[in-house]
């Protein structure tokens, strides 16, 4: 019963000295340890992260056991580690980095008209409709807060309206720009024929080809829509966060561009846009 008391009693001194920044200081990092297993159980890297961490608890059991060859061994493997780390999650790190400027962009944010975007994936739509129906492959993606310029870059730089008839075009077959992918920002085409990265998720079932792929690839690297047509079965395809969504009707395909865009792009402003709009709005009331 006495050591209840001295251990309720220790535990009593110990809440009594952390203060606020205490808290809020463990709650940041819980945070930050929660996203990174988040993140990292999408992807492969979640294997190369549970061997680090065989290779952490191997070190401490040599540590404790004295085992000097292997824990010489080791330390040397530790020692390089640094730079294990930055080659192995090159492509993590930068995803990280580039949501992270997604982030800050969001801050400032940039108004954006909803019928500019409404007749985008109206649009889009019907073309997936028809391209479906024909059995036209097609790759098109929506840029959301992830900049992809360097990836429009790739292709040939367009400024149009993204009609019907003009998104059947650019894929049709025969055309000069339907290899590649069509970047919408802002609700109008911004590229076409563009290059994106492949996934390199081992997972992915075969019978996937390379526009599969490489809508996977862009919707892992970025937070953008990625639409799929498939050349083979004419199936309507949706990528987000590196999950496929396959065998889409046209009806649901509207629907899940209309949910995943119309609520973070209508009449988009950042936090600090709509704080000084408020300021402006309030010194012309006075």
């Amino acid at each position: 019963m006495d050591k209840v008391n001295e251990l309720l009693n220790t535990l009593k001194n110990v809440i009594s000295i952390i203060g606020f920044w205490d808290i809020l200081d463990m709650a940041i990092v819980a945070f930050l340890v929660y996203k990174l297993i988040t993140f990292f159980s999408k992807t492969n890297s979640m294997n190369v992260v549970k061997g680090i961490l065989i290779l952490v608890a191997l070190m401490i059991i040599t540590t404790a056991a004295d085992l000097r060859v292997v824990k010489y061994l080791l330390g040397g493997a530790f020692e390089m580690g640094l730079i294990v780390v930055i080659v192995l999650f090159q492509p993590e790190i930068r995803r990280i980095l580039e949501q992270m400027g997604g982030s800050v962009k969001d801050i400032f944010g940039h108004p954006v008209k909803t019928q500019t975007l409404e007749n985008a994936i109206d649009q889009t739509v019907l073309a997936f409709a028809d391209m479906s129906k024909t059995r036209t492959g097609a790759l098109l993606v929506f840029e959301r807060s992830t900049n992809l310029e360097s990836y429009i870059k790739t292709g040939t730089i367009v400024d149009a309206s993204p009609a019907a008839e003009l998104l059947k075009n650019l894929f049709y077959d025969k055309a000069p720009l339907h290899d590649g992918a069509v970047i919408i920002r802002d609700g109008r085409i911004a590229g076409a024929a563009c290059m994106l990265p492949l996934s390199g998720n081992s997972n992915i079932s075969r019978d996937l080809g390379m526009r599969h792929r490489a809508g996977i690839g862009m919707s892992e690297r970025s937070d953008a829509v990625v639409c799929i047509v498939s050349e083979e079965t004419g199936d309507i395809s949706v990528a987000i966060e590196g999950i496929l969504k396959r065998g889409l009707s046209p009806d649901t395909f509207e629907r899940i561009l209309r949910m995943e865009l119309i609520p973070q792009e209508q009449e988009k402003k950042g936090f600090i846009n709509k704080l000084l709009g408020k300021v402006k709005k309030s010194g012309e009331s006075e």
